[in-house]
């Protein structure tokens, strides 16, 4: 039996007016409404933290941006900050049936790179770069020609390769994702 993930605190500030004469102040402290779970990873879950729908970001008068579709990709021109925690890999193998119904609900059928003979079922490619920070536990970033074992402090700029993030240890692993809009 996997252990529930603890949810994600998220706080949102902003200034109570415009100008350098504002004051800063919180206007959100709690957890992040919109986590997603994998029914063939029990205990997996990816939790959307905030969305930007263009470069540079608006800063003044969003106070919530989780409103947009949920997909793993962002916005175009945006991004998305997400902290994803992946349990130990099931010792069973899951199934293109298992794998698309995750990412189905990720909202981004398209990024599933499945095969019967891919180095892993969750393999994907996105485009997006995507700066990861492993903050807990430990994983294994597994691309086409090789596999990178990774622990917590350790940084990832994944760059719309195809890839998937397989958890060989004993215990869950946690990432934070800053995932940018990119162009091939």
């Amino acid at each position: 039996m996997t252990t529930p993930t603890r949810p994600v605190r998220r706080l949102i500030t902003m200034d109570d007016g415009p100008g350098i004469h504002a004051k800063s102040h919180c206007i959100a402290d709690g957890p992040s409404p919109d986590v997603r779970t994998d029914p063939a990873r029990p205990g997996f879950s990816s939790t959307r933290i905030w969305v930007t729908d263009r470069t540079p970001a608006r800063i003044e008068g969003v106070t919530e941006t989780l409103n947009t579709p949920h997909t793993l990709e962002p916005p175009p021109g945006g991004s998305v900050c997400r902290v994803v925690t992946f349990p130990p890999d099931a010792s069973h193998k899951l199934g293109a049936k298992e794998v698309q119904a995750y990412f189905n609900a990720m909202g981004s059928p398209g990024a599933s790179t499945f095969s019967p003979t891919a180095r892993h079922p969750y393999m994907q490619k996105t485009r997006t770069l995507d700066f990861c920070l492993i903050l807990d536990g430990e994983i294994t970033l597994v691309l086409d020609k090789e596999e990178v074992r990774l622990k917590a402090g350790d940084t990832v700029v994944q760059r719309g390769t195809n890839h998937a993030w397989s958890n060989r240890s004993g215990k869950p692993c946690t990432i934070a994702f800053s995932s940018h809009d990119g162009k091939f």
